[in-house]
């Protein structure tokens, strides 16, 4: 479960303060599948940025399975990062030297997994995002879509209980895009937490949950029958 309260994110632009975050309250339950939508600097990606563990709160408490992370120092930030959350963003930031397979092993590389333990895990991953036949090609060498693929695996090898996507089909054609999407929300029936920040009404109006933000506030929560 992740849970805000009154949690304000605030930066000095010039001698200006933006509240990009404005006394947010927020629970996510585990499973959950959520859309966040709103206009171009309405908090979306600030939000998400924070709920990764990628930025920290000016002010407010942010519970992340029932500890209050909203203090933690940088080591011990990324480690709850490397245990609980998979991050899939629309850029993809693929390392362009490596392989795809040595892209998806990296997370288990960095938390000092075994050779052939990481090596047997990012294989698998790959198999199920649809990749068994491209695991030594390098980003270069591969579609949008594959590329994204890829990235998912690499969000996905260390089994996170949470998958935060922004814009993930941002880059990629009609088709590629309708792959990834039905790619995550498998993960989500599998169990994971799935946050989608979109502009794309379509998608948005896939998840079960949708969040709307206006100047850093959430000004809309609704839930639908979706399934």
């Amino acid at each position: 479960m992740m849970r805000l309260e009154q949690v304000c994110r605030d930066f000095q632009v010039g001698d200006q303060v933006v509240h990009a975050l404005d006394h947010v309250d927020l629970v996510i339950q585990a499973g959950e599948y959520i859309s966040v939508m709103g206009p171009s600097g309405s908090g979306k990606s600030t939000l998400l940025n924070l709920l990764g563990l990628l930025d920290r709160p000016t002010s407010g408490t942010y519970w992340l399975s029932d500890k209050d992370v909203s203090a933690l120092g940088d080591s011990e930030l990324a480690e709850q990062r490397q245990r609980n959350i998979g991050f899939i963003f629309q850029s993809f930031h693929l390392i362009p030297r490596l392989s795809a397979l040595e892209n998806v092993e990296l997370p288990l590389v960095l938390a000092g997994a075994p050779p052939k333990e990481r090596r047997a895990r990012a294989r698998e991953v790959l198999d199920a995002v649809g990749l068994s036949a491209r695991l030594d090609h390098r980003p270069d060498q591969l579609s949008g879509g594959e590329r994204q693929r890829v990235a998912i695996g690499r969000a996905i090898v260390m089994r996170p209980g949470v998958l935060l996507a922004d814009e993930p089909t941002g880059n990629l054609d009609s088709k590629s895009g309708d792959e990834v999407i039905e790619i995550i929300e498998q993960l989500n029936r599998d169990g994971i937490s799935l946050l989608v920040v979109t502009h794309d009404p379509d998608i948005g109006g896939r998840a079960r949950r949708h969040l709307v933000m206006h100047d850093g506030r959430i000004v809309g929560d609704e839930r639908t029958g979706l399934q």
